[in-house]
């Protein structure tokens, strides 16, 4: 590859640049933005179920955080060692090779397109309930909210970027004000709650596994700030405080939500309870307590569809940089945007929204790849150590090898648990890994040709 390319300096296929002009406040925007979504409303009561006891209940979530502090020490050397913007396709492709940056960057993108129509179509259905006169248009509703975050971003990454931090800090003053509210007022409101106690249905080891599996996937996506690496003005120091801070804040607000559920309500109350932060608010503020939690998480769901659009954009980006998509994808406006990446990704979110009951089964099946390329980030800390020992390293792995090899053997067993746990999608997983050889190399062919 040619110094142009690897630098991240447009070559004869790039168009325009990114702009280095992003900060710590971003970076910690976009981690908040695009980890605290969806999961955390729907996960209180399945781990309840398993692990129904109030303290071991909250120590999953001290777990899940200080895992992702191990895995934010690994990528934090790689994001600074290899600044280019693009995620962890990145480091697939260095250290792995151009086949398994195909495969993680391809994964990567189409989960987080699909994971936008998830998200945005949830959004929907909540603006149904909180305005009866939405009644019916949970489809209409989903695709602009899509496609009004793709056009702010079209203006540049300024618009991006500003819009990101204004809308996870909103979700973290939410998330907070909540947390407040259950501690004050919480006590007497619990005083007059009574709950069976809850029997699990499986062994303390096995609910625990299945526990921390669903921690894992509600934090997933603190990683975001690496997808915009030479967008960051001095990534050596900035790339390490946002991974690092961002885990930080969300395990905080994720520690202390939980901690509040179980002050009000009891641990049987949130078990099997699909909208568990909507019963204690219920409880604290009366009838509206419903309206006033899904306010909160309508604008906690908007962060994360802009974090996902930028995200998705920067991946696509990347892999038409090097080769593996139209060459088109890889021009960038005088704003700093990947306009045609950004038009691809946000297509493609709005056509999974209308057709996402079609396409449900593709995003189960891609979710099973996001812990493989954690993986092959971790093994990339190894090889790059023996491979490159003398590149600059502005951050290195505290406490390597016992921590990257903790972080890489916790994600292997995670994705066993994972096939396990859902064989069915895991065998389509594993077909759409075989056919992936044949895909990369007609799309190798097809760019070479494009290119001459």
């Amino acid at each position: 590859m040619s110094p142009s390319v690897e630098s991240g300096t447009p070559d004869a296929r790039s168009r325009g640049r990114l702009l280095s002009i992003l900060g710590v406040g971003f970076g910690l925007a976009v981690a908040i933005g695009n980890t605290i979504a969806a999961g955390i409303v729907r996960a209180p009561g399945d781990i309840a179920t398993w692990l129904p006891s109030a303290w071991l209940f909250v120590a999953v979530w001290v777990i899940g955080g200080l895992y992702a502090l191990l895995g934010a020490n690994c990528l934090a050397e790689l994001g600074t060692m290899i600044p280019r913007s693009g995620g962890q396709y990145v480091f697939a492709r260095r250290a792995l090779g151009p086949y398994a940056g195909f495969i993680v960057g391809w994964s990567d993108w189409l989960s987080t397109c699909g994971t936008t129509s998830t998200v945005a179509f949830v959004i929907g259905e909540y603006l149904e309930v909180l305005v009866p006169a939405f009644q019916g248009h949970r489809v209409a509703l989903a695709s602009l909210v899509a496609i009004g975050f793709a056009v702010l971003q079209w203006h540049g990454l300024k618009w991006g970027s500003r819009t990101q931090e204004i809308t996870s800090l909103i979700k973290a003053v939410a998330f907070v004000a909540l947390v407040l509210a259950c501690f004050i007022f919480g006590g007497q409101a619990r005083a007059q709650e009574t709950a069976a106690v809850v029997q699990p249905e499986f062994s303390l080891l096995l609910g625990l596994l299945l526990a921390l599996q669903a921690v894992v996937y509600t934090y997933d996506g603190w990683a975001a700030p690496i997808y915009f690496s030479e967008e960051v003005r001095n990534p050596g120091r900035n790339i390490p405080r946002a991974l690092f801070g961002g885990v930080l804040s969300v395990m905080g607000i994720y520690v202390l939500l939980n901690a509040a559920l179980v002050y009000v309500l009891p641990i049987g109350r949130i078990a099997g309870n699909n909208f568990a932060l909507g019963a204690a608010a219920e409880l604290l503020f009366g009838a509206r307590g419903d309206t006033i939690i899904r306010a909160v998480m309508v604008a906690s769901m908007m962060s994360g569809i802009n974090a996902y659009h930028m995200m998705a954009t920067r991946v696509l980006f990347a892999m038409s940089r090097d080769g593996l998509f139209t060459s088109y994808a890889a021009r960038v406006n005088p704003g700093g945007t990947p306009t045609i990446a950004l038009f691809a990704s946000a297509a493609v979110a709005v056509l999974l929204i209308v057709l996402l009951n079609a396409f449900q089964k593709l995003i189960a099946v891609m979710a099973f790849f996001f812990v493989a390329q954690y993986a092959m980030s971790f093994l990339s800390v190894f090889i790059l150590r023996k491979r490159e020992p003398g590149t600059a390293r502005p951050y290195r792995v505290w406490g390597h090898p016992w921590t990257t090899g903790v972080a890489l053997i916790g994600s292997v067993v995670f994705l066993v648990s994972a096939v396990a746990g859902d064989p069915r999608n895991s065998v389509w997983a594993v077909v759409l890994l075989a056919v992936s050889y044949p895909v990369y190399r007609l799309s190798r062919r097809w760019t070479s040709t494009a290119t001459s």
